[in-house]
């Protein structure tokens, strides 16, 4: 199908920390090696990767399995399929995570005992508690081994490769495993949730008696840090995933099997440092905003509106944001009928000659058929102007 391209002005918000106040290019050095088994660092808006090292390692995640075992109550939170005001009986089983059995984090819910969902969250995310996990996993799927299984449904569909789940909590498993880029993608997803995202920032919960503060020291070390979960089993390491917000920038890292608690946040900060001095996130477009207005061949209207299905944002070199390039390739000639949502082209940004963005170009309206008299006047015209353009 034959296409015409549009350049595009590249109009948008340039985010920049207060590093970026020179105009010149800044010179990028290499990232830095942490003393880890696996990292990576990811923009949470656009999803590019600024840098990794073994991130598709299968590695055991201890309690940064309890993202997922969130995920998933946050996922049927917001379709209405439980609520937070739900309570919850607790079972014998959710009780014998106790730590004299198997060396647990607790939230300290006691068996027969009525608690929220809302609580039960709030011990997952903040108190790291295992016994709160396996109560809403038999709340969810009726027992851990069948929520397991919703949990690798949902790691597929979020494209999460290197992962597989067999409990709620993260004690050892050879079967229970996942992958720094695997806990990024998580992450990402997690942050579509901003009201129970929001549990990530608290730094401290009290229940039946006992307050206990999130794991996450970062919380109070680092303003701009609002989540999300650490990591530890001897197998495991220490382990943390973290994310961070600095003037509308935000980027997500995980750093999997470092030595202590003090080497997981000293490596976070590492990488977090390093991704916001030296780089930089722009909000390209807006879905749903016209990009550009086409033709439309025999129809009740003779022009339809294209924009982009999804917001796009991109990740660059600081300083570099000059040398970006958009252009729009559409198709050359649109007819009537025109349906919302179809595509019609495409969106290409690029930066000094290298494609970093290609995005769907779709019809922002419908376009019904015109009448007979339309149809059969835009028909001959469509006939002489590809005559006119064989010759």
């Amino acid at each position: 199908m034959k296409m015409r391209y549009i350049k595009l002005l590249l109009s948008f918000l340039i985010v920049l920390t207060p590093l970026a106040a020179t105009a010149q290019p800044a010179l990028i050095p290499a990232p830095p090696q942490l003393a880890a088994k696996s990292w990576i660092l990811m923009d949470a808006n656009s999803g590019e990767v600024i840098t990794e090292h073994n991130a598709d390692e299968r590695l055991p995640p201890a309690s940064l399995t309890k993202l997922m075992t969130s995920y998933v109550l946050s996922y049927w939170l917001e379709n209405g399929q439980v609520s937070n005001d739900d309570m919850v009986t607790v079972s014998k089983n959710a009780w014998a995570q106790n730590p004299i059995f198997n060396g647990s984090s607790l939230m300290w819910i006691e068996v027969g005992k009525q608690v929220s969902i809302g609580e039960l969250h709030r011990g997952i995310v903040v108190s790291s508690g295992n016994d709160a996990c396996v109560a809403v996993a038999e709340y969810i799927a009726g027992s851990e081994a069948s929520f397991a299984q919703v949990m690798n449904q949902h790691a597929v569909r979020l494209g999460m490769k290197n992962s597989h789940f067999v409990n709620s909590h993260g004690l050892p498993d050879d079967d229970h495993y996942s992958s720094a880029r695997d806990m990024a993608i998580l992450s990402r997803a997690i942050l579509d949730y901003p009201a129970e995202y929001d549990l990530y920032k608290e730094k401290e919960f009290t229940y039946n008696g006992i307050r206990q503060t999130n794991r996450n020291r970062l919380l109070w070390s680092d303003p701009s840090v609002d989540g999300l979960k650490t990591g530890h089993t001897d197998a495991a390491g220490y382990c943390l995933v973290s994310s961070a917000e600095r003037e509308g920038m935000q980027l997500i890292s995980v750093v999997m099997g470092t030595k202590s608690e003090s080497a997981r946040e000293r490596e976070t900060q590492r990488l977090l440092a390093y991704g916001f001095r030296f780089f930089e996130t722009h909000h390209l477009y807006t879905a749903g905003t016209e990009l550009s207005k086409t033709r439309v061949w025999k129809g009740a209207a003779d022009e339809v509106s294209l924009g982009v299905k999804e917001e796009v944002f991109l990740t660059i070199p600081r300083g570099q944001h000059d040398q970006l390039d958009a252009t729009l390739s559409v198709d050359e000639v649109l007819t009537a009928p025109i349906r919302e949502g179809q595509e019609y082209g495409e969106l290409v940004v690029s930066l000094d000659g290298k494609e970093l963005v290609r995005s769907p170009l779709i019809a922002l309206q419908d376009v019904e058929q015109g009448g007979l008299v339309k149809r059969l006047w835009d028909a001959i015209v469509l006939f002489v102007l590809n005559l006119i353009g064989q010759k």
